[in-house]
């Protein structure tokens, strides 16, 4: 019966994708696939795994929200003062991520230089995985824009090859939201990921069990999945210059020199399908942001910080939601120019208590701001986000002023999931929430704003 439930659920799902309009085909389709057994050929076959990858992600969303950017080059990372994304044609003029801005304006005054607006990125992500879904049950989002997909099996209910499939949603991908995009099809994951990367921007690429050593001999063993400088360094003394090499090393060899993830690594390059599809939804975050556009413009240093303030206040309560702390903290203002001035400051100790984030702005609060010009938003992002559980004691007595302030806010948490947002809060917040501004607020709009 549990047999029956799941393939009528496939069956359901794909006669959209197949347009059975026709009331007698969609009855005999549905009977059809119902009472056909699942082939023999089925059980035990060879893994087919999808990689679907952004070209130059970021800059890809502003071309399609303005399409009059297209074939221009583009960087976004304004609001940080270094370049964050960049457009083919920003990179064939030697442009590089990490950049900084004032390079750019200096060197290249023919690129457009944009802030990242990650609001937007986040929507689009979700809208190209989303329809990876209408093929696949198992769509694992990797980063904001990467995801893995189990294929294995659908060619048949789908009436299409795996290549087909994997145009489809190119095709899909291209025409509804205005993105590139490169797929790789590989018998693991490690190998799809290897596939998406041989052709891009735009390519598809399928590598087989018979063709993976092909490939693997023409891929520099630096430009594996999961496989870093160090370790290429090692593997290259040893006589390891390409993915080839690795695969083809005696899986003794592989256990004794190197730790278990370097096995798994193997295994997968083998077309050994070994890393599964975590299709679970995401719950941890490589950044959050909160920012605010208020009017009036103004310099005023203290509704300034308030509203600093108030991010920081926002941005730890949700690091706290998902358990997490940040090591760095970027805060900036933009003028009424669209201009960006901003700071980034390092932690001692990871934190997600405001208290000790807003010490720190307030250090380096001048650096950023000028007597005379109006600002229109301020904003801050955590960043390198890590797990609570890495939070240690420092020489300086931080990390444990870090953990009394988050347990206080801990129970703060508890008191406002039953009486509402801002029950309590930071004195120096008083100001930005004092009265009616008009403003566009982005709190909780991000809250799957995931792996910037």
């Amino acid at each position: 019966m549990d047999c029956l439930k799941k393939k009528l659920k496939i069956v359901l799902k794909r006669l959209v994708v197949n347009c059975i309009v026709n009331h007698s085909s969609l009855i005999l389709y549905v009977v059809n696939k119902l009472t056909t057994k699942k082939p023999a050929s089925l059980v035990g076959k060879q893994k087919v795994i999808f990689h679907m990858d952004g070209d130059a992600f970021f800059v890809a969303c502003e071309v399609a929200k303005n399409p009059k950017l297209k074939g221009l080059p583009v960087v976004t990372g304004e609001e940080r003062g270094i370049v964050s994304a960049l457009s083919y044609e920003a990179k064939a003029l030697g442009i590089t991520r990490g950049m900084p801005i004032f390079t750019i304006w200096k060197k290249f005054p023919q690129v457009l230089i944009l802030p990242g607006d990650y609001l937007s990125y986040a929507k689009y992500s979700r809208k190209m995985f989303d329809i990876v879904r209408r093929y696949a049950d198992e769509v694992e989002e990797y980063s904001i824009d990467e995801c893995f997909a189990e294929l294995t099996g659908l060619d048949r209910p789908l009436y299409m090859t795996y290549l087909e499939i994997a145009e489809r949603i190119k095709k899909e991908v291209n025409e509804e939201l205005g993105l590139s995009v490169s797929i790789g099809l590989g018998p693991s994951k490690v190998l799809a990921k290897v596939a998406s990367k041989w052709q891009k921007p735009n390519g598809l690429t399928e590598i087989l069990k018979n063709t993976a050593l092909e490939f693997l001999r023409k891929t520099p063993i630096e430009k594996i999945w999961g496989i870093g400088p160090r370790t290429s360094e090692f593997l290259q003394r040893r006589g390891i210059s390409t993915a080839g090499d690795f695969a083809k090393k005696n899986q003794e060899w592989i256990k004794i020199n190197l730790p278990k993830p370097y096995e798994v690594i193997w295994l997968e390059l083998n077309c050994i399908s070994v890393m599964k599809i975590d299709s679970k939804p995401k719950t941890d975050y490589s950044s959050i942001q909160k920012t605010k556009t208020f009017h009036p413009p103004t310099n005023d240093e203290v509704f300034l910080l308030s509203q600093l303030s108030k991010h920081i206040e926002d941005a730890c309560r949700k690091a706290r939601h998902y358990g997490l702390t940040s090591k760095k903290v970027f805060f900036f203002l933009k003028t009424q120019g669209f201009k960006y001035c901003g700071c980034e400051i390092k932690l001692l100790t990871p934190s997600d208590a405001p208290e000790v984030l807003i010490s720190l702005v307030d250090e380096h609060f001048k650096k950023i701001h000028t007597k005379g010009i109006l600002y229109r938003s301020a904003g801050v992002v955590l960043q390198e986000l890590k797990p609570e559980s890495v939070l240690q004691a420092d020489l300086f007595g931080e990390g444990n002023k870090t953990k009394r302030f988050e347990k206080i806010h801990k129970q703060i948490d508890s008191l406002e999931k039953k009486f509402g947002k801002r029950l309590v809060y930071l004195g120096v917040t008083h100001k930005a929430l004092k009265g009616k501004v008009s403003s566009m607020d982005t709190d909780d709009l991000d809250r799957d704003l995931l792996f910037l």
